[in-house]
């Protein structure tokens, strides 16, 4: 048996003995390992509001809108930091829900004065059709902080068409 070997087998005692088997994933039909993955990222998140939003978005997109949205839902109904608003409201823009997206931007901004963010949703408002409330927001952003490159690249990606994005 060679050391690699030997290790994945001390690793999964290891977890077992932790009471945390691992994952098993490989060979498996996609929708059977993405449900694999999904229930062992689930555990593991925990009470992170980030990685629960992450395991929802990737439920949500998946095609299991009712468990993302539920997960989305109880990060939003327990203490959620401005943070939270924000990337709730990026996934609902990124796929094409501005109504859901809109007023999570929205107390994001009243939540926090954040260059970048209020970029972000300049974009997410111009190209949904609000060119006025977008570019207000631009202003604001570089009233906030004018040297903020996120903030400048969201804004650009805008009037280029372009979704904004965290390259």
């Amino acid at each position: 048996m060679g050391p690699r070997t030997m290790t994945g087998l001390l690793m999964t005692a290891f977890l077992y003995a932790q009471g945390t088997p691992p994952v098993q994933f490989k060979g498996k039909p996609p929708a059977e390992a993405a449900t694999a993955l999904l229930e062992r990222g689930e555990q593991m998140a925990g009470k992170g509001s980030w990685e629960r939003i992450a395991i929802a978005a990737v439920h949500y997109e998946g095609g299991d809108k009712a468990k993302g949205e539920a997960m989305l839902n109880a990060v939003l109904n327990g203490k959620p930091e401005w943070s939270d608003y924000e990337r709730i409201g990026r996934l609902y823009a990124d796929l094409g829900e501005w109504d859901k997206a809109r007023p999570l931007f929205d107390k994001a901004m009243a939540l926090k004065r954040k260059a970048a963010l209020y970029a972000e949703a300049g974009a997410w408002y111009y190209l949904n059709g609000d060119k006025a409330k977008g570019e207000a927001l631009f202003e604001q952003a570089l009233a906030i902080e004018a040297d903020d490159p996120w903030a400048h690249a969201m804004a650009a990606a805008a009037y280029l068409g372009k979704k904004p994005r965290y390259w």
